[in-house]
């Protein structure tokens, strides 16, 4: 946890500006695995509840890093440079733990090897992109 969140009341700390930075960062995910959900002839609209499955594993491994290294700090997400260094290393972490959590008996679909290349290059430009303009934004 960042200093600046340390020992400050739950509402400091949940701010209108972080949650909607974690409400954009969790449809980019959402956004993403459903395009590689229909990409592959599936119905989302036909199908609501499959298309979950696929995103959870990778909501709950960005939970987990985005929570771990301090990504919603205002220290931060108020530097480009520095929202883009720690965007790339938490979603390499959170991409990684999607994929061991979807590799369990749990999931369906494993992780074939292409789809880690994938899923890990497609969401750093998706979460790099969207992050560092919300840092310059922001700025």
């Amino acid at each position: 946890m960042s200093t600046e969140t340390r020992g400050q009341s739950l509402p400091a700390v949940l701010t209108r500006e972080r949650l909607g930075l974690a409400a954009i960062d969790i449809l980019a995910v959402a956004g993403l695995v459903t395009y590689g959900y229909v990409h592959h002839s599936e119905d989302p609209l036909a199908n609501p509840l499959g298309v979950v499955e696929p995103i959870t594993p990778f909501l709950i491994g960005w939970a987990l890093t985005a929570v771990l290294a301090g990504l919603y700090a205002k220290d931060i997400y108020a530097n480009p440079a520095r929202a883009a260094r720690y965007t790339a290393v938490g979603w390499i972490g959170a991409a990684n733990i999607g994929l061991i959590i979807r590799s369990t008996p749990v999931f369906e679909g494993g992780s074939p090897f292409p789809f880690n290349l994938v899923i890990t290059g497609f969401g750093l430009v998706v979460l790099l992109l969207w992050r560092t303009a919300f840092a310059v934004a922001v700025r």
